[in-house]
């Protein structure tokens, strides 16, 4: 079984001043309300830290492999909650140059395994989470385009 979510917003700032917050983790503390822990190497292979918390509150830190990582473009991770198979989750951010300078940023997640079925209502809150998300990364991206 699959599920995919997709969001998408548009931030006043180009692709590089967006990449920058993107993958500044130990940043994500400050103006992240979904990750709000975050760390680890944004390259390739290699692993982050990643702790998110859900509408209940409750904290839950994974451990996803970086797969693509082109700058100023596009950013993928891969996780596993247990076992492959169970629920695997691809996590994506896709950047692309607009008019006047401006990002469209598309921000989503492809679901699979056996649990996904059964997560319905787990999925339709983290597509709300990626929509917080998407906000509070342009309202960082654009107030420090402001001040520079």
């Amino acid at each position: 079984m699959r599920r995919n979510i997709t969001t998408e917003i548009t931030i006043d700032a180009t692709p590089e001043e967006v990449w920058a917050v993107l993958t500044d983790l130990p940043r994500y503390c400050v103006w992240n309300p979904f990750i709000r822990q975050a760390g680890g190497e944004v390259a390739p292979g290699e692993r982050l830290r990643l702790t998110m918390y859900a509408e209940s509150g409750k904290p839950t830190t994974f451990h996803p492999a970086v797969r693509v990582c082109v700058p100023a473009a596009e950013l993928r991770w891969t996780g596993h909650f247990l076992v492959r198979g169970l629920f695997d989750g691809e996590h994506f951010f896709r950047l692309a140059e607009g008019p006047g300078r401006t990002t469209r940023l598309e921000h989503g997640e492809r679901f699979r395994g056996l649990l996904v079925p059964f997560l319905g209502k787990l999925l339709e809150g983290t597509a709300r989470n990626f929509t917080l998300m998407n906000e509070a990364l342009r309202a960082r991206v654009e107030a420090a385009r402001a001040t520079s």
